[in-house]
């Protein structure tokens, strides 16, 4: 059985992080979904039954999932079902997987900072002007000439510790450490 189910629910389980034999990330965790319901002769709420899934991630969405979820947090989670049963010692067992395609924190509970990832590296977005001085470069040996000091640093507004990542038009863009925004970027 294979269906494209949306499930909310706390996350139960640390993540767990792998390698398929391929080379593909994977990332998984456990998730409770609690059904609540108004009991109205009280006045209260009050919990029924769990229902308990494993949420498998593979490639960057494993990434993203191992920085970002964490064990106690509220989600949603998308992906397609799937219902396995094996037979042992004359009983059935059944597992219920979830092979995610978005997962995201549940805005119901708080807030939550999203910072759009590359598919690259930030350093390997960091352009490197070539030298046309003759001035030593930092190469594969590992060498690398200390910039000197002087008063005119970050006098043009620019931070030479900044990290640039790509914008949805495919420049690179100052990325704000702090609040995680694209600076000067159109997107």
């Amino acid at each position: 059985m294979s269906d494209t189910i949306t499930i909310r629910g706390f996350v139960a389980t640390e993540i767990k992080s792998a390698t398929t034999t391929g080379g593909v990330a994977t990332a998984s965790f456990r998730i409770g979904s609690t059904t609540r319901r108004y009991d109205r002769e009280t006045g209260t709420w009050a919990d029924g039954h769990t229902n308990w899934f494993l949420v498998q991630g593979y490639r960057h969405l494993a990434g993203s999932m191992g920085c970002s979820i964490r064990k106690g947090q509220p989600v949603i989670v998308l992906g397609k079902l799937k219902i396995r049963s094996w037979e042992r010692d004359g009983r059935v067992y059944y597992s219920h997987t979830i092979d995610a395609e978005a997962v995201g924190h549940d805005l119901t509970w708080g807030t939550a900072n999203f910072i759009r990832s590359s598919t690259k590296p930030l350093l390997s977005l960091v352009e490197q002007e070539p030298s046309f001085d003759g001035g030593h470069q930092p190469g594969p040996d590992g060498t690398f000439e200390e910039p000197e000091d002087s008063e005119e640093e970050g006098a043009d507004g620019g931070d030479p510790a900044a990290a640039y990542v790509e914008d949805r038009n495919g420049d690179l863009v100052a990325l704000d450490l702090e609040t995680g925004e694209l600076a000067e970027s159109g997107a």
